[in-house]
């Protein structure tokens, strides 16, 4: 216990200095496990740091019980091999954890490059299969070694992102897909790689706004219950009501009067007014804060059809709880049947349909024949919720020409071998078959 308190003082104490750079830089060279270090350190020692050597990484299995998965990460590999270089910082701190080691080693360290290294991998967004190798690395067996860690740690999490959001768009078939997982994402970083990823492997867009400065991800978002339930009565609408001239908020009563929708909440129609008024061109509500159907898709409808008056086309609706497959189906009858009663045509107003989504979700969804566009997916996309981790490994196949073998009384993990080549046989356009 008094070690651990310790241990947490001088981690708060390093937090609070210059020395710890921010999470976007985690990824230098020691981000690594230790025992890439102590080999490094036995390599140098023996003289044998700069003997050329091939290393591969490949998964043995397709993630999710499948037959295929998406590689990704390249682009962060290359990165991180461009810029690798040790900082005296660094190097100082592993003197510390190494203490009986020459200064020699720590001065050879602080010149090791990568500018010997050849790098062949597979381009973010393919198709790939097991024992496949996604990423080659040729280079000195030191410094080739001592990148095994972060290298994994870049492409693992990323080929389980963009697989697992690359099944969950083919389940889709048309309906769009968003990223709704930043909240419930495993730390910033994990944030970042799932929003990034996702889009490579077919998401439409993501609710993470910095993502979409980063990358030129198209970002969404509408109001949440909290914006709702804010509203209490017609003055917290305040003057925030006038639109074109036109009072909405008294033109959606006279609606609801005509409707005899007398029943919907009421603070929940000031809500919908107050950002009907903001975004007239965006308007987009989450519906299910009292009543889905009875009364948040009436009240978006009484607002809706002041901005059909007005000339704007009204943009959609957001479930998050419920029988979605069956509430699509009711907004989007009321949706139809409303429009027609005052001559507008309201067939553009979207469902987009939220909570717990997976892909046996969206199966089931399928099967009952939904009425949704638009899919809002978070948790068990960003946290990959149907299988943690890929299991992607990192061999040595070769050094110095000769090939080297991994044996195993567990015949998986019996590794092939040398260096390998990937062929992709195409028939018509259309991909047949991989040659190894």
């Amino acid at each position: 216990q008094v070690t651990m308190t310790y241990a947490r003082n001088n981690l708060i104490k390093n937090m609070e200095s210059e020395s710890v750079t921010c999470q976007e830089h985690y990824i230098n060279p020691l981000f690594t496990d230790f025992y890439q270090v102590t080999m490094t350190y036995a390599y140098w020692k023996a003289g044998r740091h700069s003997e050329r050597s091939s290393f591969e990484a490949f998964f043995r299995k397709c993630p999710f019980k499948g037959e295929f998965a998406i590689f990704a990460g390249l682009d962060e590999v290359i990165q991180f091999i461009r810029e690798f270089k040790f900082t005296r910082y660094q190097i100082d701190y592993l003197q510390t954890q190494l203490p009986h080691a020459e200064k020699e080693f720590f001065e050879w360290l602080g010149t090791l490059d990568t500018s010997e290294m050849i790098v062949k991998g597979i381009p973010d967004g393919t198709i790939v299969f097991g024992n496949q190798p996604l990423l080659s690395i040729e280079g000195p067996i030191a410094i080739v070694q001592l990148i095994e860690t972060p290298i994994l740690n870049l492409i693992n999490f990323a080929s389980l992102i963009c697989t697992n959001a690359a099944r969950m768009n083919i389940r889709s078939g048309d309906v769009k897909c968003i990223e709704f997982g930043l909240r419930r994402a495993q730390g910033p970083n994990g944030a970042m790689t799932a929003t990034k990823y996702s889009y490579v492997g077919g998401f439409d867009g993501t609710s993470n706004v910095y993502a979409g400065m980063l990358y030129g991800i198209p970002i969404a978002g509408t109001i949440a219950h909290s914006f709702i339930m804010s509203f209490e009565s017609e003055d917290d609408v305040k003057d925030h009501r006038t639109l074109n001239g036109v009072d909405v908020l008294l033109r959606a009563r006279e609606f609801r009067d005509e409707l005899m929708w007398t029943n919907t909440i009421d603070s929940e129609l000031f809500s919908f007014v107050s950002f009907g008024c903001s975004y007239p061109d965006n308007f987009l509500c989450l519906i299910d804060t009292f009543n889905t159907i009875e009364s948040g898709c009436k009240n978006f409808l009484l607002v809706a059809l002041v901005l059909a008056e007005l000339g704007y086309k009204p943009k959609g609706v957001r479930l998050d709880s419920g029988d979605l497959a069956q509430l699509s189906k009711d907004c989007k009858k009321l949706f139809t049947e409303t429009g027609a009663k005052y001559g507008f045509d309201l067939s553009q107003i979207t469902v987009t349909a939220s909570n717990d989504i997976n892909e046996a979700t969206i199966v089931q969804l399928n099967q009952a024949g939904h009425q949704i566009d638009v899919f809002g997916i978070g948790t068990n996309l960003v946290t990959c919720q149907a299988q943690p981790a890929l299991g992607m490994v990192y061999k040595l196949v070769q050094i110095e020409g000769k090939p080297r073998i991994k044996l195993s009384e567990d015949k998986e993990k019996v590794l092939i071998p040398g260096q390998k080549k990937v062929f992709r046989v195409f028939e018509d356009d259309v991909p047949s078959f991989d040659i190894m």
